[in-house]
């Protein structure tokens, strides 16, 4: 059984050991597990963590903020990032975690979870229809980093 719960400084250590599984799954750099339990530790206000945890091991992650405004004017919330170890696919993190959300996003009156999916990943793109998750090929997401954002911030 995998229960979900609000992440706890104590949980650092294995989600930094996760978040480097996930940054090798999406083959991106990754900072060393000392930065990943500092940024852990230094997360922006208002960053908010639910773990999966099996057999006593987190085996899953969700990050998310709310947001506003949104259609209506309403209130949501902005899933960030959603990982489930590879060794624990299949046991319905995922999926726990996703609703776990939406349980909070409701008690909290925010009206809808936004996120991004990579294009490609088929099965993934599945995983959230099955959910109910509808895509909106009407939105581009946009990205300003590096010299770019600099750029920007200098005028």
């Amino acid at each position: 059984m995998v229960a979900i719960r609000a992440c706890e400084v104590a949980d650092h250590p294995g989600l930094a050991g996760l978040m480097a599984e996930m940054q090798a799954h999406y083959r991106v750099p990754c900072p060393s597990d000392a930065e990943i339990r500092a940024g852990l530790a230094n997360r922006p206000a208002g960053t908010e963590l639910l773990v999966a945890e099996h057999d006593s091991a987190i085996v899953g992650f969700a990050a998310f903020s709310a947001i506003y405004p949104g259609p209506g004017l309403r209130p949501g919330c902005f899933l960030k990032e959603i990982y489930v170890a590879q060794a624990a696919r299949g046991l319905g993190a995922g999926r726990a975690l996703l609703a776990e959300l939406a349980r909070l996003a409701l008690a909290r009156g925010l009206g809808r979870i936004d996120w991004t999916a990579a294009r490609d990943d088929e099965r993934l793109l599945r995983f959230y229809e099955n959910l109910g998750a509808k895509q909106h090929p009407e939105k581009v997401f946009f990205r300003l980093t590096g010299e770019e954002l600099a750029r920007l911030a200098e005028g």
